[in-house]
């Protein structure tokens, strides 16, 4: 235990917690509005698409933060585009930008020159590695989602659960079509770095879906989202110093458990329940 605090006295976990901190807030945010609007599949087409945009950044050495996010940016409106007019083949479009996406950002690999030293950090996740000018870019992006999400607020709940009631009482529904792609865009880069782009669609759906089950609102959702995000950041973090393993792994192992976990007492719960009242 002394060894933990000790480290919480270097310059790159105080950094890394900040970085959990930052991370969890745009997740809350946008992970709750791609669970009600059963967006899982695309936030992970664009999340594997921004593979692509590490690609590039490596090939044309560029910055790989600000590349990777207009790459996925890019990436994410011409989904919104293809999945508008493709209406049911929207799965199938989707998988074949994820794939196309993938393979872009393997072959530029390949092609760049030297070593990709930064690659596996990008995959997995390097949150203890974290700069501070990557904190204040995500700063910048909480900020912006928040906004974003506070404005068309009335807009987004009503399109999340009635597309053609939204568009009857006026709600930009072709805009928000587009905004909330780039929003998860926005979220996915930003967190890549706490746990990586292979695991980071666990961390857009597992906190609010259990935010999910006790909310009574969408707000009240995104809250609870960006608490159970913020624990699951905070004890993988902590778990994967004292044990010295891969820190984006143990974020999403820790919150993996909690999921089955808590899934499980519920079922067990609700079975037990119909039980007592099969008895009475």
């Amino acid at each position: 235990m002394n060894d933990l605090w000790q480290l919480l006295g270097f310059g790159f976990m105080q950094n890394a917690l900040l970085a959990g901190v930052l991370a969890s807030v745009a997740c809350g945010i946008i992970g709750s509005l791609v669970v009600v609007n059963r967006m899982v599949f695309l936030a992970g087409g664009i999340a594997h698409t921004a593979y692509g945009g590490v690609g590039l950044a490596f090939f044309m050495g560029w910055p790989a933060l600000p590349c990777t996010l207009g790459f996925t940016a890019a990436a994410s409106l011409l989904m919104g585009v293809v999945t508008r007019r493709s209406g049911e083949r929207t799965d199938t479009v989707v998988g074949v930008l994820w794939a196309a996406g993938m393979a872009t950002g393997i072959i530029l690999i390949d092609l760049s020159p030297g070593y990709a030293a930064d690659l596996m950090s990008f995959l997995f996740g390097s949150i203890l590695a974290v700069p501070a000018l990557d904190l204040w870019v995500m700063f910048g992006l909480d900020v912006l989602v928040a906004v974003l999400a506070a404005y068309f607020y009335h807009d987004l709940l009503a399109m999340s659960f009635d597309t053609e009631f939204a568009a009857a009482r006026g709600a930009p529904v072709v805009l928000l079509h587009y905004l909330l792609p780039l929003m998860t865009a926005l979220c996915v880069v930003m967190i890549v770095r706490v746990v990586g782009l292979i695991l980071v669609i666990a961390l857009v759906t597992i906190p609010p879906y259990l935010a999910e089950r006790r909310a009574r609102s969408l707000g009240g959702m995104m809250i609870r989202a960006c608490v159970w995000s913020l624990a699951f950041c905070t004890a993988g973090l902590l778990l994967s110093a004292a044990l010295d393993i891969t820190s984006g792994a143990c974020i999403i192992a820790v919150a993996s458990v909690c999921f089955f976990v808590l899934c499980g007492a519920d079922a067990l719960r609700e079975k037990l329940r119909r039980r007592a009242n099969h008895g009475a």
